[in-house]
């Protein structure tokens, strides 16, 4: 690698230079997931983050010096350690999940709106500890996609007529808005925020 060429197994010689080597590993997760599951339990203020942050980075990054060969490690520009997510940052990529799905319905003439209800029921259900929001993508398949599809074929969901997607005693339900914040008029942009204006 120093030379900037890596040879297979068959002896081929690759163009190496240029070339952006990402390692990962689980080297300290379990340290990750104590420390920042104790920091979420309580509210602290941004210098009480930071020390936490660089006191587990520090511990991490003793475990692994520990655990990986000096000589492997020297050869390593530089080490990041990733923050496990919150359930803030799940309740985000529910909203983009759940934009990216409603885009393609409304292609198909179905005009639907997600309750923040429905978003926070996603996030908390979707969320894992060990996971981060990978379960995210398969709930809004097995509990969002396949109950929309199930309407369709039904014919209860009626394209061109605006509504809500909600959850009611734990199930997907689809209802009209009932206030003027589920309209339109102050729905979503391109990447699930902010309002966006009327069509005249």
């Amino acid at each position: 690698m120093d030379d900037g060429r890596l040879t297979d197994n068959k002896g081929r010689v690759v163009n190496f230079k240029n070339t952006i080597i990402i390692m990962t590993s689980n080297i300290g997760s379990h340290i990750i997931q104590e420390n920042f599951e104790n920091l979420e339990k309580k509210f602290r203020d941004a210098s009480e983050v930071g020390a936490v942050v660089e006191k587990t980075q520090r511990e991490v990054l003793d475990l692994l010096r520990k655990t990986v060969r000096p000589e492997f490690l020297n050869r390593v520009d530089e080490l990041i350690m990733f923050r496990p997510m919150s359930q803030a940052d799940v309740r985000e990529i529910v909203k983009l999940q759940l934009h990216q799905l409603l885009t393609k319905l409304e292609e198909k003439g179905y005009s639907l709106i997600p309750s923040e209800e429905l978003i926070e029921h996603i996030g908390s259900a979707g969320f894992d500890p060990q996971f981060g929001a990978r379960p995210v993508k398969r709930l809004i398949q097995k509990e969002l996609l396949n109950e929309m599809s199930r309407q369709i074929i039904a014919g209860t969901l009626e394209p061109g007529v605006e509504q809500v997607i909600d959850i009611f005693d734990g199930k997907i339900v689809v209802r009209k808005p009932i206030a003027e914040k589920e309209s339109r008029l102050e729905g979503q942009d391109e990447n699930g925020n902010g309002k966006k204006k009327a069509k005249a």
